[in-house]
């Protein structure tokens, strides 16, 4: 028989938010998810960010394993996946694919409503901070949506003061990647990455996200670890749905992907 949690004495002194054992109580557990959706909710009208781009990817490849990788073959290509390169030589590409979105797309200049296809990561390191750098280089802001893990992981360096997001909720955090998007790329990572993958291309094929065009980085590294054929030959999704993303080798094909899919730029608005 389960024993009922002892009831905590209820301090007098604090006001309701002030009270972290009131908070943290299970019966509480809605109004938690309501206040993490809503801080960076507000935070991010505060900011004026219209839409995003979002880029998911590997945690586990650090700058120096790129710089290695890049001796050995140019990260302009991720071609001979298995045999002659490793996905740390796709940080430089995904900085690459981060600079040009912040450029080209709109970030950098305000439009009616604010900023458009702002560069979001899940804001650790590896991919996520290699795009997020590529936007700090052009100048542009971008956003990094953390989470508690075990192994990981600290906000990088490279995300924009005040827009930097701590999450408890995976749910909140996913959410958060989907409402704004305009975009994904996502490039090789674990099991992470394929979840936050695998959901967003469920949205898609349930046409619950419209718009929203989809890339994926690295060609070698997709066929290899999921069979997206298999699946339609298979009959557990449709020929149709293997239309709903498209496989590039460079982050200039990654650009010119999501423009052919319907990326939207608005026009910067004039100085007076």
């Amino acid at each position: 028989m389960r024993s009922r949690p002892k009831k905590r004495q209820v301090d007098h002194r604090l006001s309701s938010v002030e009270d972290t054992d009131f908070l943290m109580r299970e019966e509480m557990r809605g109004h938690r998810i309501a206040l993490e959706f809503e801080r960076a909710e507000l935070a991010m009208q505060d900011h004026r960010i219209k839409s995003t781009v979002v880029v998911f990817g590997s945690s586990r490849v650090s700058e120096d394993q790129a710089a290695a990788a890049r001796s050995k073959q140019s990260s302009r290509s991720c071609r001979g996946w298995r045999s002659k390169i490793s996905p740390s030589a796709c940080y430089q590409m995904a900085r690459q694919f981060g600079r040009i979105v912040s450029e080209r797309g709109s970030a950098l200049s305000s439009i009616e409503g604010g900023r458009e296809n702002v560069i979001t990561t899940g804001g650790g390191p590896g991919i996520m901070e290699a795009a997020n750098r590529g936007a700090a280089d052009a100048g542009a802001p971008t956003i990094g949506l953390n989470i508690e893990l075990p192994t990981e992981q600290a906000p990088n360096r490279y995300i924009t003061p005040g827009l930097s997001f701590h999450f408890h909720y995976f749910a909140v955090r996913k959410m958060h990647f989907a409402m704004r998007a305009n975009a994904l790329a996502a490039f090789p990572g674990g099991f992470g990455t394929l979840d936050e993958v695998f959901e967003i291309l469920t949205l898609k094929q349930a046409r619950r996200a419209s718009g929203m065009p989809i890339v994926l980085f690295c060609r070698d590294y997709w066929e290899n670890v999921v069979d997206f054929y298999a699946l339609a030959e298979l009959s557990m999704i449709s020929q149709a749905d293997l239309a709903l993303f498209q496989i590039v080798e460079s982050a200039e094909e990654g650009w010119e992907a999501l423009l052919d899919r319907g990326l939207t730029i608005s026009t910067p608005l004039k100085e007076k």
